[in-house]
């Protein structure tokens, strides 16, 4: 399994940025592929996940209203739209695949290096 985060960098509060992910390796199903963000000193945090079979999608409730997951089934692509960025954003951002819907979304088997965000003026 192949996980490629793109899109990060820095940004001032109040600003935007879309992260991609590119996967690949596999051809099987999955229940969902996502976002967690790890901050330095800071414990792992789900950001969000789109589901497979219907595009559900759930959020982590520190971005619910201000980040939008999607995905381009032709590409096998995600995107994760971030608005309304905050200093307390910045971290680490990998992207993520579940395999099983056992236990929580953001309980991911297998993830990608990660994208850096910084938010600061």
């Amino acid at each position: 399994v192949q996980l490629q985060a793109s899109g990060g960098g820095l940004v001032q509060p109040g600003g935007s940025l879309r992260l991609s992910c590119d996967a690949s390796g596999f051809s099987y199903n999955y229940f969902c592929i996502g976002w967690f963000r790890q901050a330095p000193g800071k414990e792992r945090e789900g950001v969000s996940c789109i589901t497979l079979s219907d595009s559900a999608t759930y959020y982590g409730d520190s971005v619910k209203g201000r980040f939008t997951i999607s995905r381009d089934s032709a590409k096998n692509t995600v995107y994760l739209q971030m608005n309304g960025l905050r200093p307390e954003d910045t971290a680490d951002y990998y992207c993520a695949i579940k395999f099983l819907r056992v236990g929580s979304w953001w309980d991911f088997d297998s993830w990608g290096q990660g994208t850096q965000v910084t938010v600061s003026s």
